[in-house]
């Protein structure tokens, strides 16, 4: 797959999307990025700590897999943002960022659909 695309693909299909990044499970980002003209409302280190945080989320989300079958994505909802965790099979995690008043259902539903008629 095509990462940068599929990341500038979410940017342009909504513009409540803040950010959309791949990393592989070692915290490397793959692709993607803030959308231009935003500014980050964390530090370069505040964000390596969230994006390390996320990896360690996802490597024990793999582990309940074998009970619960495969997580799809997980939502944490700030005070200020909404920031999706998608899980892209077992080597790949997508975060996108939101502004608040982003449709939960809407983004899901947007980034799946793109993710599958990218493979």
């Amino acid at each position: 797959m095509d990462y940068e695309k599929f990341c500038s693909e979410i940017l342009a299909k909504n513009p409540k999307i803040r950010f959309a990044t791949v990393y592989d499970e070692w915290a490397v980002k793959v692709a993607g990025g803030m959308r231009e003209g935003i500014k980050n409302m964390l530090s370069d280190h505040a964000e390596n700590q969230l994006v390390n945080q996320s990896i360690l989320d996802w490597k024990s989300r793999k582990e309940m897999a074998k009970f619960l079958g495969k997580t799809i994505y997980t939502l944490s909802d700030y005070e200020n943002i909404k920031r999706f965790s998608f899980y892209l099979g077992d080597d790949f995690l997508l975060l996108v960022s939101t502004e608040k008043d982003a449709e939960t259902k809407d983004v899901v539903d947007q980034v799946i659909k793109l993710y599958y008629e990218n493979q």
